[in-house]
């Protein structure tokens, strides 16, 4: 499990570039809504909820994510590969 904050999860969302969204959900055999969804979107009709938990809080709240694997792809497709992200930590 990895937590990282609201905010730090928009802002690594609205950092992608355009048609990442779509290569993600490719990538991992996923529907484009559930990827959305990962990233605070809230369709459930054509997505999946994908085990990201929201706590209320500073920075937007704290997000526990069950799964990284998406937060992963998005890193690496910004070029963070070592998750140069100061909020993003791992949880045993």
């Amino acid at each position: 499990m990895k937590t990282v904050t609201f905010n730090e999860l928009r802002r690594i969302k609205d950092s992608l570039p355009d048609g990442s969204i779509h290569q993600i959900a490719d990538e991992l055999g996923l529907t484009v809504e559930t990827v959305r969804n990962y990233f605070g979107g809230y369709n459930y009709k054509d997505g999946k909820s994908c085990g990201v938990h929201i706590e209320p809080g500073p920075d937007g709240g704290i997000v526990m994510l069950d799964d990284p694997k998406i937060l992963e792809k998005a890193l690496i497709i910004l070029g963070e590969t070592t998750h140069k992200v100061a909020s993003v930590n791992s949880n045993v």
